[in-house]
């Protein structure tokens, strides 16, 4: 008879048995058995008879199986003991236990664990969930099967891509049985994907983003200043690639200022440092900032394919040049950079250039200034002298004005003359039909009708006489009111008067221009920055040619450019000083 221990293998006894006897069954077994313990016992009478006991620990994928194969085995052992003849001893072993849902899955799941190490597993990606845990959660499928696969949080962000549904992917990872939900899946340490290298979908993925986004827009890049004085650089202080940078630099323009912010450009940590270094830079108001490294694999150059400094490469305020690897290796920082420069050589020779030509060119386009200027002065002396010519002598012009003046004047009285010729005309013919009309006479004759009548009319006289000889009067008057003498007067004092305020007009006229004139001639003497350089004052600027106000815009060591009444200096500032009073003229003479 043959029994079962759970977990374990059979239990085989044939007593009154030598050990070198053994059946079918026994020799099939002592091949897969691992642990094999002889023991004597003394069962049914026999004395001393030996007992080989076989415990074999079997794998637990075999759980399932086991039971019919050790029935199979019984029967032909039972089978073959009868065909010999051999006796046959039972051993009552005790029933197996009942096992509860949760100890088989913790079975299955020891076995899956023990029996399965680190595994390659090559699906498809389905069924993705991202949940706010940051875990991934999917399955990998192929044409006739598919399992389950957990990516947890710390291996998720060490990803150089992102997983998708649809991607064939090289899972790597253990075995493990999930007992909540009854299912075997993977636990995947790392996910790579298969055809293009994770580096390369890493890459394609981000600059799918960031140009999503609008970093690469060229709208947002800044302009590289032409020749700047103040650059940093973030890259390994000691690397060829700096060293390369600077002696190209300094070659081709020695004055140029580096600030080096030293940082990784490679290994994990590389991509924050750099990062960090733009930002560094950024903040100490250069003029243009270069990130650089010498070439290498893609491996070498994945910092600058990383998000973090793609943003802080977009965030800078000043213009950035990515200068990484050679001509041929491009990154995400090559196009978020304002300016990509193949090489480290490259972008020294972007920046700076050459000082002996830039000098030469500055000397030509100074000759080519001084001659447009001299050119410019020329034409415009030209356009003042026709306006000059246009316009006339001052003087000229208020003689000519003078002379309309003399000439209005003149028609004026000749028409005055006229008028009062044609009024004295007037006036004589009234004279002339006042003497014919002869008043006189008729007042003779008059007074003869009255010495005739008076003794008449002596009573009635004065009623008639006065009202007449008042009428009379008022006719005397009213013709020496008429006399044209007394108007030919008034107008002419009129016309001297208008010839004297427009004489005044002239002169107050004349006399505003002169002093306008003056005065704008002053000022324009005042305000004239050689004047004030002439008295011995100067003006200071710094290297960016803004003027200098205070001692609290600059530090010591600074350089600063001097321009003087005749000619210009380079100082250095030593420190601040004390304020220095002006040496009276007695002093200088001393």
């Amino acid at each position: 008879m043959r029994g079962r221990v759970p977990g374990w293998g059979s239990v085989r006894r044939s007593p009154c048995e030598g050990p070198g006897r053994r059946g079918a069954e026994g020799r099939a077994h002592s091949r897969s058995s691992r642990n094999t313990l002889s023991v004597r016992s003394v069962i049914g009478g026999c004395t001393e008879i030996p007992a080989e006991v076989r415990l074999t620990r079997k794998p637990q994928l075999e759980l399932f199986g086991g039971p019919a194969q050790d029935a199979g085995e019984g029967r032909a052992v039972r089978e073959g003991g009868a065909r010999r003849g051999e006796a046959t001893s039972s051993v009552d072993l005790p029933t197996p236990p009942v096992l509860t849902v949760g100890e088989l899955a913790r079975r299955i799941r020891g076995t899956l664990e023990g029996e399965f190490g680190t595994v390659h597993v090559r699906g498809e990606i389905s069924n993705l969930r991202r949940p706010t845990s940051g875990h991934l959660y999917f399955c990998l499928k192929d044409e006739s099967a598919q399992i389950r696969a957990v990516l947890f949080r710390g291996q998720a962000r060490l990803l150089r891509f992102r997983p998708d549904n649809g991607q064939e992917v090289i899972a790597r990872g253990r075995i493990t049985f999930y007992e909540a939900g009854g299912d075997a899946q993977i636990v995947c340490d790392s996910l790579e994907p298969v055809g293009a290298g994770a580096l390369a979908l890493a890459f394609e993925q981000l600059k799918q983003k960031l140009a999503q986004e609008g970093l690469f827009d060229p709208a947002r890049k800044k302009p590289i200043p032409f020749l700047p004085l103040r650059i940093g650089v973030v890259t390994s202080p000691t690397g060829a690639a700096i060293r390369d940078f600077l002696h190209v630099l300094h070659r081709r323009f020695p004055g140029v200022a580096v600030t080096i912010a030293p940082s990784r450009v490679q290994g994990e940590g590389a991509a924050e440092e750099i990062a960090r270094g733009i930002r560094l830079l950024d903040d100490r108001g250069l003029d243009v900032i270069v990130v650089t490294r010498g070439g290498g694999s893609i491996e070498d150059l994945w910092a600058f394919n990383e998000e973090v400094v793609a943003r802080a490469i977009a965030a800078a305020r000043t213009p950035v040049v990515s200068a990484v690897g050679h001509e041929v290796d491009f990154t995400i920082a090559d196009f978020v950079a304002d300016l990509r420069a193949p090489t480290p050589t490259a972008a020294a020779e972007l920046l700076a250039p050459v000082e002996a030509e830039l000098r030469e060119r500055l000397a030509t386009a100074r000759t080519r200034l001084q001659r447009a200027v001299h050119r410019s002065m020329e034409a415009r002396r030209a356009a003042v002298r026709h306006l000059r010519a246009a316009m006339g002598d001052p003087g000229g012009r208020i003689a000519a004005l003078r002379l309309g003046l003399d000439a209005r004047r003149q028609r004026a009285i000749d028409a005055q003359q006229r008028r009062l010729g044609r009024e004295r005309r007037a006036v004589g013919a009234t004279w002339e039909r006042l003497r014919r009309a002869s008043p006189t006479a008729r007042l003779q004759a008059g007074r003869r009708s009255w010495r005739l009548l008076r003794e008449r009319l002596f009573g009635l006289g004065g009623r008639v006489v006065a009202p007449r000889r008042r009428s009379l009067h008022a006719r005397v008057e009213a013709l020496r009111a008429h006399d044209p003498r007394r108007r030919l007067l008034a107008e002419r004092a009129r016309l001297a008067a208008l010839q004297e305020r427009l004489a005044a007009a002239m002169r107050r006229k004349s006399a505003r221009l002169r002093q306008g004139f003056e005065g704008q001639k002053a000022h324009l003497g005042a305000l004239s920055p050689l004047r004030v350089l002439g008295r011995g004052y100067a003006i200071a600027f710094t290297e960016a040619g803004r003027v200098l106000r205070s001692v609290g815009e600059v530090r010591p060591g600074q350089r600063l450019h001097v321009e003087l009444a005749e000619g210009a200096l380079t100082v250095e500032v030593v420190g601040p000083a004390a304020p220095r009073k002006a040496r009276q003229p007695d002093e200088g003479s001393e």
